[in-house]
């Protein structure tokens, strides 16, 4: 059975827990929740003394703390760690990244940094196999001279933890201050259960850490309902004892020869020139742009064809124009307003954006409600740009536009157009459309079959005039009615003489405009005038 040691037995064995490998480390696998995969471990000081039996850190540790002895104790098994990475790959095996813990005493002993690196060299083992892990509690008290530390290490190469990270009553101004590249969380939040206020507190975290581009670990996961809530706020890294209990170094080979490794991916990769601090920055001139000289803008996140919203301009509640708030945007699944058709040209978007790695550009009907203005159908054109990724999470820029005056006008026109064509078929009427843009003419059937013209008429109206159609007796007349129509009147009208047989026809054109009040396209329409007999 083992025994509890006292403080005076812990003390008076210490030296020779060195020599003889009463101490030792445990490694316990970090795992990729949603690949499988190992994407590293953390090495866990032990102590089993030959008399007395394995003893509980919780024993040893303020023991060793309070009799100054933890500094050697770490440097010890850090020692320790690099012969076993070293093992690795002498065998052949793929080794993959071994945090090591940093305690608050190591971080005051001046030269610790450089203890460490002399032993890792000694070792021969790259920097990029080991992964310094200092607690919260550690900052408390000292941050200039943790940052030093800190420093040190990125210098050296070294990737810093931060572990128990939720645990202390700063943390929100620990992680400010300290440059850390990986954020492990402290699940006690999940104690009663998953979901909550804990939950929601979680969640928060890790949507921070995101945007401070720091990888999140969750430490502590003991139930497949802890690993599937924390993947489903995003954070597919997990350890604790849902995938392995601490492993002897035997033990922790035979799950290396197992498992495939993967590189911790950074939470989120910014294209160049975004600055995310900046642009969260209230004061920073990022913000300023984004709440005053854009039109209405969104950030959102997309993954596994999801969309969540995480940020929105003044403008863009106010581009809906439903008396709603920023906060019910931002607020719940922004797909629920989509129709059918319009959820699946906008995820097609955005795959398009992601594959083309430009701004692309949709137009979708959406269904808002409010208490104050009821219920409406909206069209929203969204130009959309991915700024940054993580993996399968993409980051997205997006403006928006109100297009629905446009689109009803243009449904109008076009139910409209089609009536006319209809008709026409029956009378002794001729229709086409003009388009500005692309000089384009394109008749209706009376014309393509009475006329010879082709579907599309390119070089409109010079075409026309070059093929006998129109008379050239009439070119200066005519042009001045397209320059009219150009310079923005409604509709031009008049009697002009057509073909070679000078038929007498009554013309007349409309004007569509864009939503700015641009001429957008004409429709033309040639009716017979038929001339009384003299009697």
């Amino acid at each position: 059975m083992d025994k509890r040691m006292t403080e005076e037995e812990f003390v008076a064995s210490f030296d020779e827990a060195l020599d003889k490998g009463y101490i030792f480390a445990l490694y316990q696998p970090q795992m990729n929740h949603t690949t499988g995969r190992m994407i590293g471990a953390e090495a866990l000081m032990r102590f089993k003394h030959p008399e007395y039996g394995m003893q509980y850190p919780s024993d040893f540790i303020p023991v060793f703390e309070q009799n100054d002895l933890i500094y050697r104790a770490d440097v010890y098994l850090f020692e320790q760690i690099c012969i076993f990475q070293k093992k690795c790959i002498s065998s052949g095996l793929t080794p993959v990244p071994v945090s090591f813990n940093i305690s608050r005493y190591d971080i005051f002993e001046k030269d610790y940094v450089e203890a460490i690196e002399a032993i890792r060299k000694k070792h021969d083992v790259p920097v990029r196999l080991l992964r310094a892990e200092i607690t919260e509690s550690s900052a408390v008290g000292g941050m200039e001279t943790v940052s030093e530390v800190l420093k040190k290490l990125h210098t050296c190469g070294y990737v810093v933890e931060m572990d128990d990270f939720g645990s202390g009553y700063s943390s929100l101004n620990v992680l400010k201050d300290l440059e850390v590249d990986v954020i492990k969380l402290d699940m006690n939040f999940f104690r009663g259960g998953v979901g909550g206020r804990g939950g929601l507190i979680i969640s928060s975290m890790v949507q921070m850490s995101k945007w401070l581009n720091t990888p999140v670990i969750a430490e502590g996961v003991e139930t497949i309902e802890q690993a599937e809530y924390m993947k489903s706020i995003g954070c597919n890294y997990i350890q604790g004892y849902l995938y392995s209990k601490p492993l002897t170094e035997e033990a922790f080979i035979e799950k290396l020869k197992q498992l495939s490794f993967e590189p911790v991916l950074a939470s989120m990769d910014l294209i160049e020139s975004m600055n995310a601090e900046k642009f969260w920055n209230p004061e920073s001139m990022e913000t300023l742009i984004f709440n005053n000289y854009v039109g209405g803008a969104a950030i959102f996140a997309f993954e596994d064809n999801k969309i969540e919203i995480l940020r929105v301009n003044p403008k863009y509640v106010k581009e809906i124009g439903m008396n709603m708030s920023a906060k019910e945007f931002i607020s719940g699944n922004p797909l629920r307003y989509f129709s059918a058709e319009g959820k699946r040209t906008f995820i097609s978007t955005v795959k398009k954006a992601i594959r083309s790695n430009d701004e692309e550009t949709c137009d979708t009907w959406r269904t808002f409600e409010s208490r104050c203005c009821g219920e409406d159908k909206i069209c929203i054109r969204t130009d959309m740009r991915v700024i940054g990724r993580a993996g399968e999470r993409y980051l997205f820029y997006a403006m928006i536009h109100n297009v629905t005056a446009e689109k009803k006008r243009y449904i109008e026109l076009f139910d409209s157009e089609r009536r006319f064509r209809f008709a026409s078929e029956q009378a002794n009427i001729y229709a086409w459309e003009f388009t500005y843009a692309t000089r384009e003419m394109r008749p209706c059937f009376r014309c393509m079959r009475d006329l010879h013209l082709p579907p599309v008429v390119k070089n409109y109206p010079e075409a026309v005039f070059e093929a006998g159609i129109f008379l050239e007796e009439s070119r200066e007349q005519y042009f001045d009615w397209i320059r009219q129509l150009e310079e923005g009147a409604e509709h031009v009208e008049g009697i002009m003489p057509l073909t070679v047989g000078r038929v007498p026809f009554y013309i007349r054109y409309t004007n569509e405009f864009d939503e700015n009040g641009k001429p957008l396209k004409a429709y033309g329409s040639a009716t017979l005038v038929i001339e009384e007999e003299e009697s």
